[in-house]
């Protein structure tokens, strides 16, 4: 609680009988400011300061300049925000144990106490990142891959079990369960959280970060929070509060209601394509108006999770009955639901749809306009209307197939000399393409023989089949974005029983999965009997986790994966995810495209993206007669019909009993003992990080950086998974060598993700992404560039290439272009960065939570001014760069530039460190050697 409550708001709220100590937003406006029209967002943070207020980190000047809030101004005043909770994914949860075992010990090596490193909010991790699609297609499929989940993640589970023990305060939700964003969304969420105190309960708005990109997903219930690097959640973990600037925020109002035949996948992916446009990257964006009481509490998950895809921080709704009835829905207690409401009508944090709060920015959206669409083939801002889909398909395919690319100098003796006991690595050699002719593209025949390079498949069971560019090889109903929705849901299932009866299937060549994010899913589906439509086109069970949506598809049917590769197809996947970017779903799928449940379902009966949905058939029936996207296409009125019959309170509170305990196999899983980790050194999955390793008490003052070479030189959306890959590990790259040399079988590489509990791995995957193209090495994709501390500057692995400019004791540079870093909070992409040795990187934009990241470990991020960039400054990235000015950061300033030498250019560069505490992680090389020294002081 604060120590110091200058404006008087402490209070008492009576609720049912039962007290509770408030801090109240109405005693600041009694100094004079407006707090009634302050966005609903901005409410949050009010209360926030005043509670925490302390007389340092939070002052009353801090409190009177959010009150105050000028919405016109350009976020310049710096705030102390403390998160209520934090969220953890196992991908990034694994890590972030592993950094706080070894503070721990690092601690106690200091002289410290090592108790000191443990949580001061509560954690709560769900395990949702691990399970892969390795069987799909039959009733065992949910049992085989839980099993072979185990076998494959067995250290890591063990590991956190120890976290469990040995931790204050830190849950882990089990494997098998759901997705960390439904299960936040459909039970972790308190929406007003209560403390006990000294004879009183506190209450106080429910804020939390995770360390997952998604977290804005209870931004739907009018939940503050959003997501940051695991580094960022360590120092939350730990009491630090998160610097932040009081962001602008967009008011976005909403009108009307979504037409018939339109879902809330249109709807978000309308609004993802509206804010990316309008700019929306590091601010707060709410909704508000008339339309909003027409938004489901689902549908408004459903938006608040695509956050990230469009960059805002947040995108709210404020508190209303429609988010009063989900609580009830999901099985909150009535004691609960009555103080949400008596809470935020005291607070003036209830919806008025009347109300126009000040913002700082205003767009607007008539619901009645959204149409169906979908998104790709390679970012979720590009939306398509589903009318246009053949056309922008067929543009697309023909602008990747027509990109030839050249072997560079030196290539083929770099691949062998990397990797010479493995396959080189794939590229598109000019001379096996021809050019798509243009004739072809408009020819009136249907489906998948429009395409030049046609691959007959048999199957093993005789059957016969035809891939193609275009052809959908990847069929997932999967990611907390759409699995979390009912109508959605239900809308795929519906559709799955009339292709059934009309005697439709899918396409031998596609891979089917379902993977809903709560097991609540599967219930409403068994109630409403819909389970064996699903399964007869073969959506049965995979898994409740991420999956595809992850880049956890597992490999594609094996005789599509030889024909994709033998005949260089671009094919493609469709999913109901919220990540689409090259590389991430399937390294042999070129061409990615998001879309509804329902959407999905139908392509996988089309079996190839080569169709107009709305005037060629998706099959024939067996009756004999073609049957269109229309004929199975459900109704609204049907859809909710079976929704209002089939999901009851009860599911989820069964569901959620006993969330924690996790089945026989989780509670007897061998559990170390003891508050200090004991690393095993055979260990491939959790090994002691460098980062802590000769660390003095106090830090050494910076200094500029001079001699440095250019690791990568990188476009435009650079994501943190072309930087960072969470997927498969390829069977030629650096990491699995470092697997085989450990001992470790191709088979039981299992995935980047889950192999993030151990640095050397991911030192290796860094930039290794198959669809990464670093313009140092032209022609190649992959993680290639050219060492320069050789004679021709041969190309090399980006892994190898490190090794040598470390050997030399040069520091390196990444150039990059707009928006880098966009993408998963993964700090992983951060990490594996500072481990090869990068000190810089100077892009012309970056993602917020990636630019934190790179601060949170040491590296310095700089942008390019307006107007400038790598072509415009005629930088080729063959120079040796000097940043001068860094070490002004020593006398406690921020210097707005940094000169940037590189060779005979010379130019100056912004600085991003945008706040004094981002100055102070940096003097000390990283957020956690600031907190580290912090609490050891």
């Amino acid at each position: 609680m604060a120590s110091i409550d200058s404006f008087g708001a402490k209070s008492v709220l009576d609720v049912a009988g039962k007290s509770y100590e408030i801090y109240r937003l109405d005693a600041v406006a009694k100094a004079g400011l407006d707090v009634a029209s302050l966005p609903y967002s901005l409410k949050i943070l009010l209360e926030n300061l005043l509670r925490t207020e302390n007389g340092s980190d939070i002052t009353a000047d801090d409190i009177r300049a959010l009150a105050g809030w000028d919405a016109n101004a350009e976020p310049n005043r710096e705030i102390a925000f403390t998160p209520a909770r934090v969220v953890l994914q196992d991908f990034t949860g694994v890590p972030a144990v592993v950094d706080l075992a070894a503070m721990r010990e690092a601690m106690q090596d200091l002289g410290g106490d090592p108790s000191r490193i443990n949580p001061l909010a509560p954690v709560e991790l769900v395990i949702d990142h691990s399970v892969i699609v390795d069987a799909f297609g039959t009733n065992q499929s949910f049992q085989r891959n839980v099993d072979i989940e185990y076998g494959r993640n067995i250290e890591r589970y063990q590991f956190l079990r120890w976290g469990q023990n040995a931790f204050d305060d830190f849950k882990v939700v089990p494997p098998g369960t759901g997705i960390v964003h439904q299960v936040n969304l459909e039970h972790l969420s308190r929406v007003v959280f209560t403390q006990p105190g000294e004879g009183i309960t506190a209450a106080y708005p429910d804020t939390c970060v995770g360390t997952d990109s998604h977290t804005p997903m209870v931004n739907g219930l009018g939940v503050v929070a959003w997501g940051v690097g695991g580094i960022e959640a360590e120092a939350a973990m730990l009491g630090q509060p998160i610097s932040m600037l009081i962001p602008r925020v967009v008011g976005f109002k909403l009108t009307g209601s979504l037409p018939e035949g339109a879902t809330a996948t249109d709807l978000v992916l309308t609004i993802t394509e509206r804010l990316r446009q309008h700019r929306v990257v590091g601010k707060f964006v709410e909704f508000y108006g008339p339309g909003v009481a027409a938004v489901p509490l689902a549908n408004r998950a459903t938006i608040g999770n695509m956050s990230p895809e469009y960059g805002s921080t947040i995108s709210i709704f404020p508190i209303d009955d429609v988010t009063l009835r989900y609580l009830e829905l999901t099985g909150r207690s009535a004691e609960q639901i009555a103080l949400v409401e008596a809470y935020a009508k005291a607070q003036g944090m209830w919806h008025d749809p009347q109300a126009e709060p000040r913002f700082s920015e205003k767009l607007e959206l008539d619901l009645s306009t959204v149409v169906p669409s979908i998104a790709g083939p390679k970012r979720p801002q590009d939306r398509i209307a589903l009318t246009d889909s053949r056309d922008s398909f067929r543009a697309a395919l023909t602008t990747l197939i027509g990109e030839p690319k050249q072997k560079p100098q030196g290539y083929d003796k770099a691949v062998a000399e990397s990797f010479p006991a493995s396959d080189p690595p794939a590229y598109e050699d000019s001379d096996k393409r021809s050019e798509l002719p243009t004739d072809h593209m408009d020819e009136p025949s249907a489906g998948a023989g429009r395409a030049r390079n046609p691959a007959a498949i048999t199957f093993p069971d005789g059957s016969k089949g035809q891939v193609d560019h275009g052809s959908v090889v990847i069929a997932a109903i999967t990611s907390c974005t759409n699995t979390s929705n009912p109508t959605v849901m239900i809308a795929a299932a519906l559709l799955a029983k009339k292709a059934v009866e009309k005697g439709l299937n899918r396409k031998p060549w596609v891979k089917t999965s379902l993977a809903p994010g709560s097991r609540v899913v599967t219930d409403y589906y068994e109630k409403a009997g819909l389970t064996p439509y699903l399964e007869a086109l073969g959506f049965n069970l995979v898994g409740y986790g991420c999956t595809t949506c992850i880049g956890n598809s597992g490999p594609l049917i094996p005789e599509v994966s030889q024909a994709v590769n033998s005949n260089d197809l671009a094919v493609v996947s469709v999913l109901s995810g919220n990540r689409n970017f090259e590389g991430r779903i399937h390294a042999e799928v070129k061409m990615n495209y998001l879309m509804s449940p329902p959407l999905v379902v139908a392509y996988a009966l089309a079996g190839t993206m080569d169709i107009d949905m709305f005037k060629e058939p998706l099959g024939t029936g067996k009756d004999g007669q073609p049957v269109y996207l229309r004929d199975i296409w459900p109704s609204s009125a049907e859809v909710a019909s079976v929704v209002e019959s089939s999901i009851v309170s009860d599911m989820f509170k069964t569901g959620y009993a006993d969330v924690f305990a996790g089945d026989e196999r989780w509670q007897q899983l061998p559990t170390p003992d003891g508050d200090i980790f004991e690393w095993d050194a055979a260990s491939t999955y959790v090994r002691k990080p460098p980062y802590f390793v000769g660390m003095p008490h106090a830090p050494e003052p910076v200094t500029d950086i001079a001699g440095a070479r250019v690791l990568a030189k990188l476009g435009d959306s650079v994501t943190t998974d072309h930087i960072s890959p969470a997927g498969s590990i390829a069977k030629n790259s650096p990491a699995a060598v470092y697997l085989m040399e450990h001992g470790v079988a191709q088979p039981d590489f299992n995935s980047y993700g889950s192999r993030r509990g151990n640095h050397e791995v991911m030192i290796r995957g860094t930039f290794a992404n198959v669809r990464l193209r670093n313009q140092l090495a032209p022609g190649t994709e992959g993680g290639y560039t050219r060492d320069f501390t050789q004679p021709d500057a041969p190309v090399t692995s980006i892994f190898d290439a490190s090794r040598s400019y470390l050997a030399a004791g040069t520091p390196l540079v990444i150039l990059a272009g707009k928006e880098y870093g966009s993408g998963s909070s993964r700090d992983w992409a951060a990490k594996g960065t500072v481990l090869l040795g990068v000190r810089a990187v100077i892009a012309e934009s970056y993602e917020r939570i990636h630019r934190s990241n790179l601060l949170g470990m040491g590296v310095l991020p700089l942008q390019y001014q307006e107007g400038q960039d790598a072509q415009v400054l005629g930088l080729t990235g063959e120079e040796t760069f000097d940043i001068i000015g860094v070490s002004a950061l020593n006398d406690g300033g921020i210097p707005a530039t940094v000169k940037v030498r590189a060779g005979a250019k010379e130019f100056d560069a912004l600085l991003r460190i945008d706040t004094p505490s981002e100055a102070a992680y940096y003097r000390h090389g990283g957020i956690m050697q600031y907190v580290l020294r912090s609490l050891l002081n």
